[in-house]
This record gives C-alpha cells, structure tokens and sequence, in this order.
C-alpha cells in the first residue's frame, strides 16, 4: 500500500469515525429527552428539552459536515497519477507534506507528518496546478514541490 493509500485510509477511517460519534450522541440525547418527558413537568422540564434540542440541532449541523467531507474523500481516485496538484494529491515540498482534500488534523503515518488541506484554503488554492519543481510563495515560506502522488 502507498503513503497515499495509507493516508486516504486514515483520513477516511477518521471521518467515519466522527460520524458515527456525533450520531451516538444524537441518539444519547434523544432518549434522554423521551426517558425525561415520562416523569417530568414543568419549567425545568422545559427549558432542559429546549437545551437538548439546541444540542441535537448543533449536532446535526456537525454530521452534516463530516457527510460532506466523507462525499468529498469518496469523490477522490487515489490510484490516480498526478501530473499536477490536484483534489487527491499528495505533495511532498521541501519541508511539507499535503494531500489536497478537506481541511482535516494533521496526521503522522510512516513517521511522516501529512496536513490536509481544502483546495479553497489559501495555500491549497496556491499549490492547485503546480507541477513537480514549481514554487510558491506563503506568508514566509517558500514551498518547492519535489513530488506529486
């Protein structure tokens, strides 16, 4: 399996894993909301369905998200050969490893450290169609592609 493999994998085990997080705490809450509707009444009552409610709505909003980045990481053919940077890259520059797909954590696979980056974010709009030996300019640092998966 290549790093880019192992960091598609990673990535997408991560995402996964987020999901299926914020759903547990959304069925959590929403039993806790039925189990209290049987014996409570009142003020409290009410004011502590209302706060459950604004946190499933907060919670729905956060899977929708992780949805998203799971479409986008499914729309991404790692065994694709990249001949410029493109959404699925992994780019080695002299100092940073990226693979161009969401804005993810940072992540270390094979002693390597890998940065996920949004082809919107500033510098992954900078690195989008460079080829291996170009150069860009960010903030301080100059990146020089060495390398394109």
């Amino acid at each position: 399996m290549t790093l880019k493999e192992k960091v598609y994998q990673y990535y997408h085990s991560l995402v996964l894993e987020k999901i299926k997080t914020l759903q547990d705490t959304i069925a959590d809450l929403t039993l806790d909301a039925q189990n209290d509707a049987k014996g409570s009444a009142g003020d409290k009552h009410e004011t502590a369905l209302s706060m459950m409610h604004l946190e499933q709505e907060k919670l729905n909003q956060k899977v929708k998200e992780a949805l998203e980045q799971k479409a986008i990481l499914d729309s991404i053919d790692i065994f694709k050969k990249n001949v410029v940077v493109s959404l699925g890259s992994l780019v080695y520059t002299n100092s940073l490893i990226f693979f161009i797909s969401q804005a993810l954590p940072k992540i270390k696979v094979e002693e390597k450290d890998i940065i996920a980056l949004s082809p919107q974010s500033p510098l992954g709009r900078q690195l989008i169609g460079k080829k291996v030996n170009e150069a860009i300019q960010f903030n301080t640092t100059t990146y020089k592609i060495l390398q394109i998966e």
